[in-house]
């Protein structure tokens, strides 16, 4: 960090390239108090010589975000707390669509992205809302090429990808959108599987895997696509299974959540194209419906009333079937069921 003529500094005294690396240990906690100590602090918490320095020395963290319904939709902010193995509640920030059904978030970077919606007076909407981690501001994105609710979504190479959901004019049954941050526009082209039953999307191994259920059986089937060249390929149906429940990546490997008959933890085997039973949980303490996240090699497992189990993939024992697991109780008092869950690290 060069210092110019009439500079100044960030901490009186020191050189900026030290009080750089000073400010960057500040837990992130307290980042929300650091931005109001001057224009200059605040404008540094929002740079990538910020991020990046706190990447380089291990120091940036990672924090869950949870949608949740009551009157309204509530986003809840959980970090890890090594004191009991499992997150506590640091905050509660309220979109701006908060009183729309069928919003759907995303996470790119340091951003969080509350995209369509609609409600019982009005039909689907195109807005699409941007949540600034570093900045803690609000802001509009490029609105969406079609109208959506209920639709499904993911994020892969720095790219939103979403498709199918309610409100679609019968001019675009089969559309798939592309959201680049870059330059804040969307790219909308026909969907490369022609087919409009789209019922869930998994980032895995720099491409997507999509669910689909046929119209004629109503069975459920597999693809993969490709966003280098945007072609599609079919693939084992048997991945299929997870098309109603949470998943997570972690390290490459795919883990699902079955919550028909109990909740039980399984893990997609490349090899074999099967799925493998890790272990079972209980309702008790999982609460289901759940969602699921990963930060490094934890896996949490967040239920009604944000109840938390957390699984060390590095430590976890099966007992007698059952997974052994760190769990938490509620951390809301509203028995509210997790709707959305990403991950934001700064």
């Amino acid at each position: 960090m060069e210092s110019a003529p009439g500079h100044t500094p960030l901490i009186h005294g020191l050189p900026d390239e030290i009080a750089l690396i000073c400010l960057a240990r500040v837990p992130r906690r307290f980042h929300n108090v650091v931005r109001r100590v001057s224009k200059r602090w605040r404008a540094l918490l929002c740079s990538e010589e910020w991020h990046t320095c706190r990447k380089r020395n291990n120091m940036d963290e990672s924090w869950i975000y949870v949608t949740c319904r009551e009157a309204s939709i509530k986003c809840y902010v959980l970090a890890p707390d090594p004191s009991n193995r499992s997150l506590r509640l640091m905050h509660v920030i309220e979109p701006p669509c908060s009183e729309r059904q069928g919003v759907i978030i995303e996470a790119l970077d340091k951003r969080l992205f509350f995209l369509g919606g609609c409600s019982w007076q009005n039909d689907a909407t195109d807005e699409v809302y941007c949540y600034d981690a570093s900045s803690n501001h609000w802001s509009t994105a490029a609105p969406m090429p079609t109208p959506r609710c209920y639709f499904v979504s993911a994020s892969l190479s720095e790219k939103l990808y979403i498709a199918g959901g309610l409100g679609l004019t019968d001019k675009s049954p089969n559309s798939w959108d592309i959201y680049d941050p870059a330059t804040d526009s969307w790219c909308a082209h026909k969907n490369p599987m022609l087919t409009p039953d789209i019922v869930k999307f998994i980032a895995l191994d720099e491409e997507l895997v999509t669910i689909h259920q046929a119209a004629w059986n109503r069975m459920y089937f597999a693809g993969i696509y490709n966003p280098l060249d945007r072609t599609w390929r079919g693939t084992e149906n048997e991945i299929a299974r997870c098309f109603s429940s949470p998943t997570v990546v972690v390290d490459g490997k795919l883990y699902m959540l079955e919550q028909k008959l109990g909740t039980t933890l399984m893990m997609w085997q490349k090899d074999t194209k099967e799925w493998a039973m890790l272990g079972r949980l209980s309702d008790k303490v999982t609460r289901p419906p759940c969602q699921l996240v990963s930060i490094g090699r934890k896996i949490y497992v967040i239920g009604r009333g944000l109840s938390i189990v957390t699984i060390d993939m590095d430590t976890a024992a099966r007992v007698d079937g059952l997974l052994v697991t760190t769990s938490s109780g509620p951390l809301v008092e509203q028995d509210v069921s997790p709707e959305g869950s990403r991950v934001i690290t700064i």
